[in-house]
């Protein structure tokens, strides 16, 4: 049950969305110092500090937030009435901003120039493909746990994405907000900005599509 007011709901959104994108974008970069060359493995090493990440800052704040840090969680929560669209637009922004600020922070860190521009392109249709399915699932993971196991949010999403960086063609950015701080990193968890607004526009459709079909499957919270 969220309690707390609406700074601390929006510095938590803004907190989480910074360590999640110095996560995803920290990582890759040290996984691709380390691996030597081999995709695989740097591939791995995102992956893990990702779905890590993940778990913690859902456990710690969804008591405040509600732990989204995804612009995509946010529409559908106020599109189905759970959050005021005002509260979710204010997310949307705070959670962009703090997404950003984690690429310049994860640049910083490991020495590099803060201020950079994707030249990474991700533009093929299957990874656009791919952030729908990624989105969907996501999204049908989140209603699934809170129609069924609201206990179970943190590790589920956690898995889900860890799973999802690897059968997904496009390594399952499934978050505009963090889909546009890639666009400030020319490292390996880049996208160009072309190619953000098309990732977005994917996102968006298999979130509705997700939060659709989770709410039809589990018509009403389980009562006990």
């Amino acid at each position: 049950m969220i309690t707390a007011d609406v700074p601390r709901r929006l510095a938590a959104e803004g907190l989480g969305t910074w360590l999640l994108v110095t996560a995803v974008i920290g990582s890759g970069i040290m996984g691709v110092q380390l691996a030597g060359g081999n995709v695989a493995i740097a591939l791995l090493a995102n992956t893990l500090a990702t779905a890590a990440i993940l778990a913690v800052l859902i456990t710690t704040l969804a008591p405040i937030s509600g732990a989204h840090f995804n612009p995509a969680v946010s529409a559908a929560m106020a599109a189905t009435g759970t959050l005021p669209w005002g509260i979710a637009a204010a997310y949307t922004a705070v959670q962009t901003i703090g997404g950003v600020a984690g690429a310049f922070t994860a640049h910083a860190m490991f020495g590099l120039s803060i201020w950079q521009v994707s030249l990474r392109e991700r533009s093929a249709p299957g990874q656009l493909i791919s952030e729908s399915v990624a989105t969907f699932g996501l999204l049908f993971a989140i209603w699934a746990c809170i129609r069924r196991r609201p206990d179970a949010v943190a590790w589920v999403v956690a898995a889900y994405i860890g799973s999802a960086y690897w059968f997904t063609a496009s390594t399952s950015f499934a978050n505009p907000a963090v889909t546009i701080a890639r666009t400030f990193t020319d490292t390996f968890a880049g996208i160009r900005p072309f190619d953000a607004p098309s990732f977005i526009a994917a996102q968006a459709a298999g979130a509705a599509v997700g939060t659709a079909v989770a709410r039809w499957l589990y018509p009403a919270p389980l009562t006990r």
